[in-house]
């Protein structure tokens, strides 16, 4: 009994070793899903902000784009 323990514990192909490696994998990948699932939810709001307001939509053109009105002048200013 004690050597077939044995062999499960060190030597099988899912020893002991082996699954505790798995383990730790799936953790890591369980907290990426959820890492994956949190930017989804704030990028999805994101869009639906830009959809539903206009408002919204200029001021990230504006932002991201250095879009502008006509007549308009603008100024950039770097960050140092």
């Amino acid at each position: 009994m004690l050597a077939v323990g044995a062999w499960l514990l060190f030597f099988d192909k899912n020893n002991l070793l082996h699954q505790w490696r798995l383990q730790r994998q799936l953790n890591e990948l369980n907290r990426d899903r959820e890492y994956y699932l949190e930017e989804i939810d704030r990028d999805s709001t994101a869009i639906r902000q830009l959809k539903d307001d206009p408002e919204e939509l200029e001021r990230y053109a504006r932002e991201n784009y250095l879009m502008k009105k006509e007549g308009e002048d603008i100024y950039i200013i770097p960050e140092e």
